[in-house]
């Protein structure tokens, strides 16, 4: 399979993925005296705002507060989001982490795993929104707290959040079907299973990477430096044997990856950028942009072109 990099935001890795966005001086006035507790200032958007928040700060419930509304959709339950953030200790007040310098960063709000604070706050809010959220100790770090981050599993927590953007997650692809050039492989999909890709006969592999979109979705183009969900399965093009497909893990039958960043192979960065959310995408790879001659694992060999058929479900 592709070079895995798992992207998904849980209390185990949130301190390392976050960033952050500046904003005015606004202080939540409405609501709790937590929420009334926080100011922000800070004109710059390209620089950090500054936080304040009167510690120690007692929450007895999760809340949050809009201090800007922006003017875009608002956010489902099961969206992928782009947001920029600080995380704040309430206790102290100080500022516990921030990778503003690192550029946004994205959550799946369908995680399981994701803090029960940005589960239930960010839904509903709209995309542009700057929403400060002061949360439990228990619907943060959880139980255990963080101890890199030097917050106590009491500790409460503030977060000031942007939502730069918010995408539905496909199922499969959508869109416009797409007739494909001759003699390239041909993909049979399979519900639930992996792809069945029949090879053609007596046609010598490609000595450069095909890309051949199947169908033409209708979502916006992937970037480099965005995170891209796929699902995907792969065969081998000497034969048409599947020696990997995220239908074969039911229980996440996806890939999420950092596109254009080296995580996976070079057909795939290459192949997918400016490709269309919604798209399913037939890519072609031979060994210089595969796995090189060392191959992969006991099936790929350092000779073989692997053939790949992705359906891109969402980027963020």
């Amino acid at each position: 399979m592709p070079r895995r990099l798992t992207t998904l935001l849980s209390a185990s890795v949130l301190a390392g993925a976050l960033a952050l966005s500046g904003c005015g001086e606004e202080t939540p006035s409405a609501g709790s005296a937590a929420l009334s507790a926080v100011t922000v200032n800070g004109t710059d958007g390209k620089a950090a705002p500054t936080v304040k928040v009167a510690s120690p700060l007692k929450v007895t419930k999760t809340e949050s507060k809009v201090v800007t509304e922006g003017d875009g959709a608002a956010v489902l339950k099961d969206d992928l989001v782009s947001i920029q953030a600080m995380i704040v200790n309430g206790r102290d007040g100080k500022v516990a982490h921030s990778t503003w310098e690192s550029g946004p960063v994205g959550l799946d709000l369908g995680d399981a795993a994701l803090f029960p604070s940005f589960k239930t706050q960010l839904p509903g809010k709209k995309v542009g929104s700057r929403v400060v959220i002061t949360s439990t100790p228990k619907d943060a770090f959880g139980d255990q707290g963080n101890t890199q981050l030097a917050i106590a599993k009491d500790d409460p927590v503030v977060f000031v959040i942007e939502i730069v953007s918010a995408s539905k997650v496909l199922a499969q692809a959508e869109g416009t079907a797409v007739a494909p050039k001759k003699d390239l492989p041909t993909v049979t999909m399979n519900d639930g299973k992996p792809a069945t890709i029949t090879v053609p006969k007596d046609v010598k592999a490609p000595t450069k990477t095909v890309v051949q979109p199947l169908i033409e979705g209708k979502g916006a183009e992937v970037k480099a430096g965005q995170t891209v969900r796929v699902a995907y399965t792969g065969a081998l093009y000497r034969n048409g044997e599947v020696f990997d497909s995220s239908a074969s893990r039911p229980e996440q039958p996806y890939f999420e990856f950092p596109l254009g960043q080296g995580q996976v192979i070079k057909g795939w960065d290459a192949g997918l950028a400016g490709q269309k959310v919604g798209s399913r995408v037939l890519l072609v790879i031979p060994p210089a942009d595969g796995y090189g001659s060392a191959g992969s694992g006991a099936k790929i060999k350092g000779t073989d072109t692997l053939v790949f058929v992705v359906d891109l479900l969402a980027a963020y």
